[in-house]
């Protein structure tokens, strides 16, 4: 069996993006999302999603851009660069501010099925550890493994670097959330095409999905003023990605193909 978690990135970063992770469970593939602590619109995604009880949520833990929730009043690093200049000068309790940040989460009335961090970041040995602590602390089983299968048409040359770094330094994955209990998918898709989303380049995927459980990452949204102000690199490619999400030719791929879809509540 092909089984496939369709999850969105970033829910409560803006309301329009939240809303468009909700037009994409509501109406097209989307199963699952994770929720920033620190957002924007944190308050407004807890809403949306008492809404919609069958929106699976998880965390979506933040070491990299806008306020930390342990300390309000402090930023958290700006860039990658910085949290990694950070973590090399103990700038930073990544444990501590993690754990802050699921609290909030279950305190809204929340109960979070499965982890992964903004940007990646715990490929970062010591940020892997805190996220596997966290993993097994509060019972969230499901930690991302962000390594690309074979996507089936070309990325940018430094999306493919990117993800070749990231194979390198994943060897150490399974290892560390063996040992802490941690579940994740067979297979993960959506790195190299973030930003790039079309239906046409779902239907190869779908056609190239191997046997087991993927994980298909995803940053659907409506694209008004608000995203548009938002410091993200990601702005119209957001409502690409949801028009592909919600195209009837997309989930006719899905049939062709033999996919089921599940959310992580399902696999667990």
């Amino acid at each position: 069996m092909k089984h496939l978690v369709v999850n969105a990135d970033d829910f409560g970063f803006t309301r329009d993006v939240s809303d468009g992770i909700v037009e994409a469970h509501r109406n097209g593939i989307l199963t699952a999302t994770t929720l920033m602590a620190n957002g924007a619109a944190f308050e407004y995604a807890v809403e949306l999603a008492s809404r919609n009880p069958a929106l699976d949520v998880g965390c979506h833990l933040m070491l990299v851009q806008g306020q930390s929730v342990l300390e309000p009043d402090r930023p958290l690093p700006a860039t990658v660069k910085d949290l990694l200049r950070a973590l090399l000068l103990g700038q930073i309790a990544v444990y501590e501010e993690l754990r802050a940040q699921v609290r909030k989460i279950l305190a809204a009335g929340i109960t979070p099925t499965h982890l992964d961090t903004h940007k990646h970041t715990h490929m970062a040995p010591s940020v892997l550890e805190a996220v596997a602590r966290i993993s097994r602390e509060f019972g969230i089983s499901w930690v991302r493994r962000p390594f690309d299968i074979p996507m089936g048409y070309g990325a940018p040359l430094s999306t493919r670097v990117a993800g070749r770094v990231m194979a390198w330094c994943g060897r150490r994955f399974g290892p560390v959330l063996e040992r802490n209990g941690c579940r994740s998918t067979d297979h993960f898709a959506g790195f190299q095409i973030t930003g790039r989303f079309h239906s046409g380049g779902l239907a190869r995927l779908f056609e190239r999905l191997p046997e087991g459980t993927t994980e298909l990452m995803c940053h659907p949204g409506f694209c008004t003023g608000e995203l548009r102000a938002a410091p993200t690199r990601l702005k119209e490619s957001r409502r690409m990605e949801l028009d592909a999400l919600t195209a009837p030719e997309t989930r006719r791929a899905l049939e062709r193909s033999g996919i089921r879809l599940v959310s992580y509540r399902d696999l667990t």
